[in-house]
């Protein structure tokens, strides 16, 4: 038997971080079914322990360093 994953759909300013409430912009899978959101300062903190039981992690950091005409444009 084999499982697909459905494509994560894009992070908003809605996702919070589930550690300090600030805007998420990594979405973590876990390995038993759960999900987590990242501020992208804990997603770097933690970074290395949640390789280790991820399934997959969905990084959007790289929207911090998109100029805002680009963001606006990404978010149409």
């Amino acid at each position: 038997m084999t499982t697909a994953l459905a494509p994560s759909s894009a992070l908003s300013a809605a996702d919070r971080c589930d550690r300090c409430g600030a805007q998420a912009y990594v979405r973590v899978t876990l390995t038993s079914g759960g999900e987590l959101l990242f501020c992208a300062h804990h997603g770097r903190e933690h970074s290395e322990k949640l390789r280790d039981i991820a399934i997959t992690i969905h990084d959007e950091t790289g929207r911090l360093e998109a100029t805002p005409a680009a963001a606006a444009e990404e978010e149409r």
